[in-house]
């Protein structure tokens, strides 16, 4: 007695793919993200070039005036911390996810038994694995230019965490308004958001010169906590008081957006 393919297609139509799990789901998902970033170059590569731009451009125009007005001061250690937030903040896999909502892959991710935060997190692991990437040809720079980390080997791990940390805390923003809009033009824009973050704070010049509105705008900015943090790292020693705070800020931004862009992803949901 033979049995036909309908027949057994008939029998089995209650199958279904079995869940990979969780951690299987989040690297799965990373893995993809990271294979494209080779394809994708024009979208990290830019930050970087420009971060480095701003800084051998500010070190050559306002290293003598800054040194000279403020004994002991250290211009390039200073500003590289600045260097590396502007050359890590709003670099992201959230146009990948854009192009996956416009061409249909995202839906097919939602009808597979993958894990819905996994789709998140693992582009997020994978903007990790980039910014850390980004931020070693800038501190690569700083070293040429005479920059040398008081707390050692330690400290600039310590370093290039908080760097990445406070990337992965900003790509919340990035992601959210990928899956609310899908539109590539608005999470490109995205970046805009970062500079009221970046200069209306301690960018380029120690916090006791700042005054008036600037200095109470600053004083509200997480920006100039975490610039503090990277900065006592390199020449203030391990002052655990400035590295907490810098942890403090970081932790607020990623509250703000991660909620943001989780909320953007259960909208999405519903909507597929």
């Amino acid at each position: 007695m033979t049995t036909t393919i309908d027949e057994v297609v008939g029998r089995n139509s209650d199958v279904r793919a079995r869940p990979a799990g969780f951690v299987t789901d989040t690297f799965a998902i990373a893995g993809r993200a990271l294979r494209a970033v080779p394809r994708d170059l024009e979208a990290v590569i830019p930050g970087v070039f420009i971060a480095l731009f701003f800084f051998v451009v500010n070190i050559a125009t306002l290293s003598n005036l800054t040194e000279s007005s403020i004994p002991g001061f250290d211009f390039k250690a200073f500003q590289l911390p600045t260097a590396i937030l502007l050359g890590v903040t709003g670099v992201s896999r959230a146009p990948a996810v854009v192009l996956d909502v416009q061409n249909g892959y995202f839906d097919r991710l939602l009808l597979s038994p993958v894990r819905r935060s996994s789709i998140l997190l693992g582009h997020m692991i994978a903007d990790i694995a980039v910014a850390v990437g980004l931020i070693i040809p800038i501190l690569a720079v700083g070293f040429l230019v005479g920059v040398r980390f008081d707390t050692g080997l330690l400290g600039l791990l310590a370093f290039i965490a908080l760097g990445a940390l406070w990337s992965l805390a900003f790509t919340g923003f990035g992601y959210a308004i990928a899956l609310k809009t899908g539109n590539p033009a608005a999470v490109n824009s995205s970046f805009l958001l970062f500079f009221p973050f970046l200069f209306l704070t301690t960018s380029y010049v120690p916090r006791e010169q700042l005054e008036g509105w600037l200095d109470v705008v600053a004083a509200w900015n997480p920006v100039t906590y975490l610039l503090q943090g990277m900065r006592t790292l390199i020449y203030g020693g391990w002052n655990w008081s400035d590295i907490g705070a810098a942890l403090l800020a970081i932790a607020i931004v990623g509250v703000v957006s991660m909620s943001m862009c989780f909320a953007a992803l259960r909208g999405r949901i519903r909507r597929g």
